[in-house]
């Protein structure tokens, strides 16, 4: 039986689903394709191959590719003490993971520019320490979206590893494996999935993140400016056209980029027989 036959109130659902889609995402998207045919090719390559917008590029792309890689790892870690190991205030601390998503990112990027500051609580530890400032240079930028897209890996890890049997690793264990051989030939391959999930909307937030980093990226241009940054500079020097082929060109490279990270979820959960 068709599932439309099983499941009531599917037309409606569908509508309302398809309604959703093109009002808040096929619109938009379909008014900044347009926006951009207004410019010709060799004016789109011109705005494209500006020294600025080229630096602005790499240190959004490149910021963020750095920060999820991080987020992933870390956050793997915070969610494995989170399931694994009972310890005090774990309520707390579990809780405290989803802050950032209900901190205002303007707010949080105050915070980490007065904390991470030369004169700051960590970011004078960190200068008097290593000598490293990190506050106002494009270390900031990655500092602040490392906080903003932890608690994607976690919330999409901890799922994962609750509902892995630990009745596994004991029988990998009895057969004579050790700690890191069960990790990587049984743990690894079933929250690698997750993990790839966390880190891709780790990096899809950090691309276009603009209130947790102005304030900690020190802003300047070559060095530390960032694509949303930009894109607001040319809206407000009323450069319409411009600001909308660089954020066409953001959502291209984004999209293709998070398509191939897609197809390799799909490839590690057919390699490992989830499909």
């Amino acid at each position: 039986m068709p599932q439309s036959q099983i499941m009531p109130g599917f037309r409606p659902a569908l509508g309302f689903t398809l309604f959703y889609l093109a009002l808040i995402v096929l619109i938009p998207l379909s008014a900044l394709i347009l926006k951009s045919w207004e410019l010709s090719l060799d004016q789109y390559w011109d705005i494209f191959s500006s020294q600025r917008v080229q630096a602005s590029f790499r240190v959004s792309f490149v910021s963020a590719l750095i920060a999820a890689s991080f987020a992933a790892l870390f956050g793997f870690i915070i969610a494995w003490t989170l399931v694994r190991y009972p310890f005090p205030g774990k309520r707390f601390f579990d809780a405290l993971i989803d802050l950032p998503f209900a901190l205002p990112t303007a707010v949080a990027g105050i915070v980490l520019a007065a904390l991470y500051e030369p004169r700051g609580w960590i970011g004078g530890i960190i200068i008097n320490t290593i000598g490293v400032q990190v506050a106002y240079k494009p270390i900031g930028i990655v500092f602040a979206l490392i906080f903003i897209g932890l608690p994607f890996v976690v919330r999409t890890v901890e799922p994962v590893l609750q509902e892995f049997d630990t009745a596994i690793e004991e029988a990998a264990a009895s057969l004579g494996a050790n700690r890191l051989q069960t990790f990587i030939r049984i743990i690894l391959p079933n929250i690698l999935p997750a993990m790839l999930t966390g880190f891709a909307l780790a990096f899809a937030r950090g691309v276009g993140e603009y209130g947790s980093v102005i304030f900690i990226a020190g802003n300047m241009p070559y060095i530390s400016e960032i694509v949303p940054l930009l894109i607001i500079t040319k809206l407000e020097q009323y450069d319409y056209a411009g600001a909308t082929a660089i954020g066409l060109t953001m959502l291209i490279i984004s999209f293709l980029l998070l398509l191939i990270i897609n197809l390799l979820q799909w490839w590690i959960r057919r390699r490992n027989g989830q499909l």
